[in-house]
């Protein structure tokens, strides 16, 4: 008898799981974090999980409707390296690649409404290595680091890394780079409500996000794990209700 992991939901290989994790560093198990109500990544895995091995199976995103589908691969914890060797390099939740495109997940829950955002921009990211393509993530790159642009949900700082790092990533396998943030809208944190202005005021600064690096290298697309989930086909529904009853997105 299969005695189910208590992290994980059914069809997600909690081995496979354990390793990526482990990989990153991050030490989302040993430390407790993953099994903690409020892990982003608890989240994420659980649902891109299910999806390993068997990336054909993967629902698009309704943000993306004119990408090339289905999928050829999944995975999560993907490291998307900086051009160069030193110094660390940023890991999306997932990563997920068609015929043509490499698409990186950031996946959010908690932090837009949790974490007080800062603005951490070393000197490495005015090398001149991203490309003309790239300009309008650097303008922005600016923009937050002398306070001219400020954002209080989201965590613009780390998508703009993220961006970095999947230009170079795309360059590496000849395919076209997409950052897709997907996000949760809890209701509430513990006993306190989350406002419906705090919801709001996120999804105004993911538009304003969007805004910015518009036309760039680096494709930005948004939504939510309600709008994605509840477009699942019914050969997925039991996957898409599990996430929904375990994580309430």
């Amino acid at each position: 008898m299969t005695v189910q992991h208590p992290l994980f939901l059914p069809g997600v290989c909690a081995d496979t799981i354990t390793a990526a994790l482990s990989r990153a560093g991050g030490k989302e198990i040993g430390s407790g974090k993953f099994a903690s109500e409020e892990s982003s990544a608890a989240l994420a895995v659980n649902t891109f999980g299910r999806f390993l091995g068997y990336p054909a199976e993967l629902p698009p995103f309704p943000s993306l409707p004119d990408l090339d589908w289905p999928a050829v691969s999944v995975e999560v914890e993907r490291q998307m390296r900086f051009p160069w060797a030193g110094g660390r390099h940023p890991w999306l939740d997932a990563g997920v690649e068609t015929a043509t495109h490499l698409i990186g997940i950031e996946s959010k829950r908690y932090e837009p409404f949790r974490d007080r955002k800062s603005v951490s921009l070393s000197k490495a990211y005015d090398r001149d290595v991203w490309g003309s393509g790239m300009r309008p993530y650097c303008q922005l790159r600016d923009a937050l680091r002398d306070g001219s642009v400020r954002f209080a949900h989201l965590d613009a700082a780390q998508l703009v890394k993220h961006a970095y790092g999947l230009v170079t990533e795309g360059r590496r396998i000849s395919k076209r780079p997409v950052l897709l943030y997907l996000y949760a809208e809890p209701a509430q944190r513990g006993s306190a409500p989350i406002s419906q202005t705090a919801l709001d005021r996120h999804r105004a600064e993911i538009a304003a996000f969007g805004q910015a690096v518009d036309g760039a290298a680096v494709q930005f697309a948004a939504c939510s794990y309600r709008e994605w989930l509840a477009g699942w086909p019914g050969s997925m529904r039991d996957h898409a209700d599990a996430v929904t009853a375990a994580f309430g997105p």
